[in-house]
């Protein structure tokens, strides 16, 4: 009965979709191989004979193969199923770890907790409702207990459901056996194996699995998923990740969920991100340094900025034209930046430790606990450039014969010149923000003597903003030159297997793209303005004069430094990643048609889910790297620089909840289905993010005591105001200088008035110290300076060691797994094991019981054997005497002799059953 539900649900199923099965409309396709006539490397004599070596190698595997040749289409479909039996063996082979079914007197797992917080919880459910997904549309999946998958223990599982592998795992499964299936009969190439290297040496144009149907049509998986989960007015649900991790696998169901929870995470750090803000601009009216700025009482006459320049000259200005510089200044540099310093430091180690604990929970949910990975097999590309090296060593895991790396001839060259290579694309990003630091000498130097007032005033903003759109239009462009690059040294070290080449591949493009993007702001939060010299003095860089801060510091262009190149980034990358693949989507679809010839586009070689799938693009292995990459990034804006801006969590929290709808679209529409992979976390990636958040509590604690002015203002008001407020602040950060003093090409003046005295922002010696000019601590360095440095760098002591307390103080109280999910892992190992040891018991019970059975069965049938030869010698011998009496005496003795040996045996026969049914019953 149930073989007949199941046979009519899928025939229901292959009408919606006839395109997802086997021309019998029963045997679901799992996989899908393509090569194409038009292209040379697939129609070569050699190619034919490797596919037809590896297609007979999957067939005597248990694959069942189906082919798809249309006459006049240049395009071959081969459709691959996996049957029942290939699946248990291989399910079994990779031990995966497979929901049980429910056995009668199952423990069944319930949270003990009190009626009050049974009441507190059920009242945050009613309001966490709203948030989560359809609940009729998915429907939340009970925990059951799972086991690794043994055909032996077969009764355990219900392995004769329909979904018992689903899609995702049969996929797996398939991938599997495509990448050990040899496509060559000779056996000295030990190699000759793979679709991966089928695929590398153009024998085949594309595998991959199919979609669950067309996501425009209703009744499939994709389809509820792009409705309910891509969705743009979808974005206040979460996400439905076991769904996801169903059709997508781990590997990219993870990723989503790292994604969603750092993107929850930020929600919290935004909130106070913007509250700080709002602190500061509802303050921003009694800041008392600059309402002195902008009131213009002082009248203080400013040193200029740039040098003298022919006829041409930088004239002195008033301290009260940078009153919009000071105002912006006090925005991002004020008592909240610390506050918030201190706390996003703490929560970028919160963030780590709950997404252990998150990680925890969903891989468990996932039946990873415990997983890791099986011994990889070399990769194609590793193989093929070692065809011709001789040399081999015996692998100690598999004990088979690999090629051996020659390191002097391969090994050491290539990783001399990836090192050097990398040096100089670091040596390049750095020429780039010195080439921009030039350009903002320049744009100053020409700004500052503008006949326009306002942009004479304004020249330090406008310098900035445009020097950071070009740091972002250098950035974007060395982004695809640097995977390039990174991509290429990565093959030249040859790494063995896909994961050494991922984590090796990894490292260089991060290193290189934090030079790239963070170089720029590293200069402005640590460098500019710290060693300019003063004026009659200026320390010169290629012969220009270096930039100087505002009158409010340097946080102002590191916080405008920030924003464009965070944001612009973004933006960018947000309109990249959706026009990208639908231009190769569009590319790809003129392939097809061509490939079609003239078939009509309402036939079924168009209609097909094979053809409208190979139209996608393909989904590589490094394609989710470069999603982990850019959110890396943006999470070293959000904790590195983040006292800089602290609206930087805001902005990431809005795009990541646009980008990760995004993300889903491009991968559900614009690519064919991934091969589900197992996980068991995020990879190197936590090393990096755990690398970025003990970086960040150095860089925010150097910000806050050498960027922004915290430290000198804190020193103002405890030991020099009298009534310990910032009055008087601005003029004590001023030092003079005496303009007669400036060199004859340097001498400025104002008009037709002459200056005496310039003030520039310093602490330092006037002068006229103790009354003589001539005096050689004139312009010296003044004890405050000192007093303040000495500050500065205790802050950055205290900081950095407040913040290393406490978070070794949250790495002890919070445990990486929750107790309660390591009290259920261990109950669950438990129950499983005892389980299994009952059931094994009643199959030992019921065999036993069996062979006693069949014992006394056997017994009997002897019992009654010797009654009824007993009863038929008798009628035989009375038969006789009446028919034959002549011959009574002759057959009389044959009978009796014949009876006796019968007798003889089944009388030792029967008391040797008799005996044994008694002791049985007994």
């Amino acid at each position: 009965m149930f073989h007949i539900l199941y046979i009519l649900r899928l025939s229901i199923v292959s009408l919606q979709n006839p395109t997802l099965f086997f021309d019998d409309g029963v045997r679901k396709i799992d996989f899908v191989l393509v090569w194409d006539e038009l292209i040379p490397s697939n129609i070569s004599e050699q190619a034919d004979f490797k596919r037809d070596v590896f297609e007979n190698n999957l067939e005597k595997e248990g694959l069942q193969i189906e082919y798809v040749d249309t006459p006049g289409v240049s395009l071959h479909f081969i459709k691959l199923h996996a049957p029942d039996e290939v699946l248990r063996r291989y399910a079994e082979i990779l031990k995966l770890r497979m929901p049980m079914k429910k056995i009668p007197g199952m423990l069944q797992f319930h949270n003990a907790t009190n009626e009050i917080v049974s009441e507190v919880k059920s009242g945050f459910d009613r309001i966490l409702d709203y948030f989560r997904p359809d609940p009729l549309l998915f429907p939340v999946k009970s925990q059951r207990f799972s086991a690794v998958y043994s055909r032996d223990k077969e009764y355990l599982f219900n392995a004769e459901d329909e979904d018992f592998f689903t899609s995702s795992i049969r996929s797996r499964i398939v991938d599997f056996i495509l990448k050990r299936k040899r496509f060559k009969e000779e056996i000295d190439d030990e190699f000759a194996f793979g679709i991966e290297r089928l695929l590398t040496e153009g024998i085949y144009s594309a595998a991959y699995p199919l979609h669950d149907g067309s996501d425009h049509v209703e009744g499939n998986l994709r389809s509820l998923l792009r409705t309910e989960w891509t969705a743009l007015n979808k974005l206040h649900r979460y996400q439905p990740l076991d769904y996801v991790k169903d059709y997508f696998g781990v590997k990219i169901a993870l990723y989503f969920a790292w994604l969603g929870f750092y993107t929850h995470t930020l929600l919290f750090a935004s909130v106070v991100g913007l509250l700080c803000f709002l602190f500061s601009f509802l303050s921003l009216q009694n800041n008392i340094p600059s309402n002195e700025i902008c009131s213009g009482r002082f009248n203080v006459v400013m040193c200029p900025i740039c040098d003298y320049s022919g006829d041409n000259s930088c004239d002195f200005w008033y301290l009260f034209e940078t009153c919009l510089h000071s105002r912006a200044a006090y925005l991002f540099d004020n008592g909240t930046t610390v506050f918030f310093a201190v706390f996003m430091s703490f929560w970028a180690v919160l963030f780590l430790e709950m997404w252990k604990r998150y990680s925890a929970e969903i891989t468990h949910r996932w039946d990873l606990t415990g997983f890791d990975h099986q011994e990889e097999h070399p990769r194609p590309q590793y193989l093929a450039r070692l065809a011709h090296v001789t040399a081999k060593r015996v692998n100690v895991v598999t004990q088979t014969l690999e090629p051996r790396v020659p390191f002097w001839r391969i090994k050491f060259p290539a990783a001399l010149l990836s090192i050097s290579l990398i040096l100089l694309l670091v040596s390049m990003a750095m020429a780039t923000v010195i080439g921009v630091i030039l350009y903002r000498m320049s744009l100053l130097a020409s700004l500052s003597i503008h006949n326009d007032q306002n942009i004479t005033a304004n020249a330090m903003l406008i310098t900035t903003a445009t020097a950071a759109f070009i740091n972002l239009c250098c950035i974007l462009l060395f982004n695809r030159f640097y995977e390039k690059i990174a991509l290429w040294l990565t093959e030249q070290e040859l790494p063995r297997t896909q994961s050494e080449f991922e984590d090796s591949l990894t490292l260089k493009m991060y290193l290189l793209q934090f030079v790239n993007h963070y170089a720029s702001i590293f200069y402005i939060a640590f460098f500019k303005g710290k060693f300019i010299g003063y004026p009659g003095k200026y320390n010169r860089f290629f012969g220009f004069r270096q930039e100087e801060c505002g009158t409010g510091g340097c946080l102002v262009e590191l916080c405008i430094q920030l924003a464009i190149i965070m944001v612009g980034k973004q933006a960018m990358n947000t309109c990249m990643e959706m026009v990208l693949p639908m231009v190769f989507k569009w590319i790809n679809k003129i392939r097809v048609q061509t490939g079609m010839g003239k078939q009509p586009k309402e036939s079924q070689a168009y209609r097909a889910q094979w053809a409208k799938d190979y139209q996608l693009v393909a989904w590589g292995s490094e394609a989710l790297f470069a999603e982990y990459l850019e959110m890396v990034l943006q999470y070293g804006f959000v904790t590195i620089f983040v006292a800089a801006f602290p609206l930087a969590p805001l902005f990431a929290l809005l795009n990541n909840v646009l980008e990760m709808r995004l993300d889903a679209r491009k991968i559900l529409t614009l690519h064919r289905r991934p091969v589900a992979q197992r996980v068991k976390d995020i990879g190197v990636w936590y090393t990096i993010l755990d690398c970025l958040g003990k970086l960040s509590v150095a860089t925010n604690g150097l910000i806050i005591a050498f960027t922004s002015d915290f430290i000198p203002r804190l020193i103002y008001t405890l030991k020099y105001s009298p009534d310990h407020s910032l009055e008087g602040y601005v003029n004590y950060t001023l030092s003079y200088f005496k303009t007669s003093h400036f060199n004859h090409t340097q001498q400025l003046f104002n008009g037709t008035e002459v200056v005496e005295v310039c003030r520039y922002r310093d602490l330092r010696e006037p002068p006229w110290i103790r009354n003589n000019e001539s005096n050689p601590n004139q312009y010296e360095l003044t004890a405050d300076f000192w007093y303040i440095l000495a500050a500065r760098l205790t802050f950055v002591l205290v900081f950095q060691n407040v913040v290393a307390l406490v978070t070794m103080a949250i790495h002890w109280i919070i445990p990486d797994v929750p107790r309660k999910l390591s009290e259920r892992i261990r109950q669950e190992a438990y129950f499983t094991n005892e389980i299994i040891i009952k059931q094994e018991m009643i199959r030992a019970r019921g065999t036993v019981r069996g062979a006693q059975a069949a014992r006394v069965y056997k017994s009997r049938i002897s019992f009654c054997s010797v009654i009824f030869i007993n009863l038929y010698c008798i009628l035989t011998y009375i038969r006789v005497i009446l028919r034959h009496g002549f011959y009574v005496r002759v057959l009389t003795s044959n009978l009796k002799t014949n009876h006796r040996m019968m007798m003889e045996y089944y009388s030792s026969a029967l008391n040797l059953h008799v005996l044994e049914y008694h002791l049985v019953k007994k």
